[in-house]
């Protein structure tokens, strides 16, 4: 008797779920406070150059955001000098980073460098708890990821050099990701397959957009960048309850071979879900999983390297791999680049944060309906378009008389983004063969964390013309969105279980091929077949 099985006689769907997906949206709140710090703590407001007085008369003086211009008396220009000091036109008198040490103008750079190294902590942050949870379990690793993110966030907020902030902000992004991955695995294996894509997507559109919109308020009602990372970072310690609340995932025992505690978990579970259970149903469950584990000495020899020895796998492999790239560096800098369109950047990462929750309806109501490829390359295209305009008509428009339009195109490149980024983990995940899935997946994921490095220096262009990063992400977009036709449709396919199977996967179709415009009559696959692919972990 498989998991699955012993599952819905435990229970799959009772009280112990609602807590897990109790916990999980927790989970989504701490993680969106987590990885959009780096947002809040370094908004740039408008400033000008403030000289003493004494060195340079006001009648001879012309001050800009980043040097002060001396003049003669008659108007004939006199020396340029770097400037020194500024007077910030502070929203609601919030302190920031950038305000309270001066990382502007020729020091704007710091910030950038210092927020890249968030990235490779991720980067590596992703290898090191994905091997952790590996091996003492899931729910450990969740909680030790979780904090140590919280770690960097406090001890950033003590920092006043270059160095430190780099190595505060490395230790920090160490969990990103794999805080909520894992707790995304533990409510995966617990879950009513049939509830699962409905259940996981609202949980995380609640109350991940919960955490952006509450996050901007709470930092202007603070007042300063250190003071909310210490209350950004508090809310993790919640997340030391969860041992004493939840079960480690039954897969990762079973394939320890620790069963009598897999057989405790669930006996609990059915307790905490008032079901009763016969013990002939755990003896089974037991048998059937030790002749699985006793039966494995036939191991697959599959490895995400094959991927890259044959023709058509070496190209999926690596248009997936620029795919992972593109996204994730759209997906952080149209997240974050909310400043300079008249309206306060505080507002409108609160506002546009309510994207979330239709960008995960819109992927339950459209992805089983055009298909994988449809709605990876529709998100890709129109959200290039999207972010295009946005660029131009930043380049173009006065802030202060279209604050309202330039704020509604900035929310609608984000909600893009987000389709993009979620569309894309899925398709991903159903290409890559069921055999190297886990590590295709983890490394995708990877790369793309990795490459998210070069965000905050595309947004360091902003300084010099603040449509180019808008710009360079749709053509960015563009490119992910014409590799993205090359690709295999799977819906309703039988997803390739062997790099064999993989290497001939759709073999034949067209690039132009997507099933809403097809004649074909597609025949499903089984409710369960499709189940397990769709609900491949982000």
């Amino acid at each position: 008797m498989d998991l699955q099985r012993v599952l819905e006689k435990c229970g799959n769907f009772g009280p112990y779920q609602i807590l897990l997906l109790g916990l999980y949206g927790f989970t989504n709140i701490v993680s969106s406070f987590h990885y959009f710090s780096q947002t809040l703590i370094s908004f740039t407001p408008s400033h000008t150059c403030s000289p003493p007085v004494a060195d340079f008369p006001t009648n001879s003086t012309e001050l800009s955001a980043c040097s002060v211009l001396q003049y003669s008396e008659d108007g004939s220009f006199l020396q340029e000098y770097e400037c020194h000091s500024w007077d910030f036109e502070k929203e609601s008198n919030y302190e920031s980073i950038t305000t309270e040490l001066g990382w502007v103008c020729y020091d704007a750079y710091k910030l950038a460098v210092g927020q890249s190294f968030f990235f490779i902590g991720s980067a590596l942050g992703s290898i090191f708890f994905g091997y952790l949870a590996d091996r003492i379990g899931r729910l450990p690793a969740c909680v030790l990821t979780t904090l140590t993110g919280a770690s960097g966030d406090f001890f950033t907020s003590f920092v006043s050099s270059l160095p430190w902030f780099s190595f505060t902000r490395f230790i920090s992004g160490l969990s990103t990701d794999t805080q909520y991955v894992l707790m995304y695995i533990l409510v995966f294996e617990y879950l009513s397959p049939k509830h699962r894509t409905f259940g996981l997507n609202i949980i995380l559109g609640v109350f991940y957009c919960i955490g952006l919109m509450i996050s901007p308020w709470m930092a202007i009602w603070l007042g300063n960048w250190r003071s909310y990372l210490w209350a950004a970072s508090l809310p993790a310690l919640g997340v030391l309850i969860y041992p004493f609340c939840l079960h480690e995932s039954i897969e990762w025992l079973l394939t320890k071979g620790k069963f009598d505690k897999a057989v405790n978990n669930l006996r609990s579970i059915a307790k905490f879900n008032g079901r009763q259970v016969e013990d002939s149903v755990f003896d089974e469950f037991i048998k059937h999983y030790r002749d699985k584990l006793n039966s494995s000495e036939k191991k697959n020899s599959d490895t995400f390297v094959g991927m890259l020895k044959t023709p058509r796998m070496r190209k999926f492999t690596i248009i997936l791999l620029i795919k992972s790239m593109i996204i994730t560096i759209a997906f952080d800098i149209l997240s974050r680049n909310v400043e300079g369109v008249g309206i306060s950047p505080f507002k409108l990462f609160s506002y546009s944060g309510l994207c979330y929750l239709p960008a995960g309806l819109v992927i339950i109501m459209f992805q089983n309906k055009i298909g994988r490829k449809g709605m990876a390359c529709a998100s890709l295209f129109v959200g290039a378009f999207i972010t295009a305009a946005t660029g131009y008509l930043v380049g173009t428009l006065d802030p202060a008389n279209y604050s309202i339009l330039l704020g509604l195109m900035v929310s609608l490149a984000r909600f893009g983004a987000v389709v993009a980024y979620d569309a894309e983990a899925q398709y991903a995940a159903e290409i890559i063969p069921t055999s190297v899935r886990g590590q295709g997946v983890a490394n995708i994921h990877v790369v793309g964390n990795a490459f998210a490095f070069f965000s905050s220096y595309i947004i360091f262009l902003g300084t010099f013309y603040k449509p180019l990063p808008s710009l360079l992400i749709s053509f960015l977009l563009i490119i992910g969105g014409c590799l993205c036709l090359t690709l295999p449709e799977t819906l309703h396919k039988q997803l390739p279980q062997t790099l064999e199977e993989g290497e001939v996967f759709a073999k034949g179709e067209k690039w132009w091929f997507f099933p809403c415009l097809s004649r074909r009559h597609q025949t499903k696959n089984s409710e369960s077949q499709l189940e397990s692919a769709n609900e491949i972990t982000k």
